[in-house]
């Protein structure tokens, strides 16, 4: 049985000076049915190849969103993107049937420590409470959420930490 044909959409603002989304991106970029691309990059200044990215997306069975949680929601590249390729007649809408039974992964980074992501806690929600606007739209597309994967306490994370939790997300993505 072949491996899922795996896209990862790396989101991040400035990956150079990126600690955590560049050492996940590096730690899945050599397996050989996982594609990385850096939306930033691939559309400099916002500018997206509509076309191209669409097809990034028929390629491939699994789509990774991997970014930092930016304000309670994905950093503004990756908000950009989904406006400009998720569009009606290709991603939903009577013909809108591309993305139909694909998967979609959430891997992202927090800040905070995970206990301040509940009813009591400093952000006064869960992560998946806060997270169903892209729960929505993996719907509204016809894909299915897989369970998100995240790196709470992202500023305070040791280096130790930090690599296993490359392996944990590389071995996700290992199928």
């Amino acid at each position: 049985m072949s491996a899922t044909r795996t896209l990862v959409v790396v989101a991040h603002p400035d990956l150079a000076t990126s600690r955590i989304t560049a050492r996940l991106a590096d730690a899945v970029g050599d397996l050989e049915h996982v594609t990385v691309h850096d939306i930033a990059a691939a559309g400099p200044g916002g500018r997206v190849d509509v076309a191209r990215e669409q097809q990034l997306l028929r390629d491939h069975d699994r789509i990774v969103w991997l970014f930092p949680w930016h304000w309670y929601s994905v950093p503004g590249v990756l908000k950009s993107w989904i406006d400009q390729v998720l569009t009606y007649g290709f991603a939903y809408g009577a013909d809108g049937t591309a993305l139909h039974g694909k998967t979609l992964q959430l891997v992202t980074s927090t800040g905070g420590p995970a206990d301040s992501y509940a009813a009591d806690g400093f952000n006064r929600f869960t992560l998946a409470q806060l997270l169903t606007p892209l729960d929505a739209t993996a719907h509204l597309t016809g894909m299915r959420l897989a369970e998100p994967f995240a790196l709470f306490g992202a500023r305070t994370v040791s280096d130790e930490d930090l690599s296993v939790h490359a392996k944990t997300f590389r071995a996700l993505l290992e199928d």
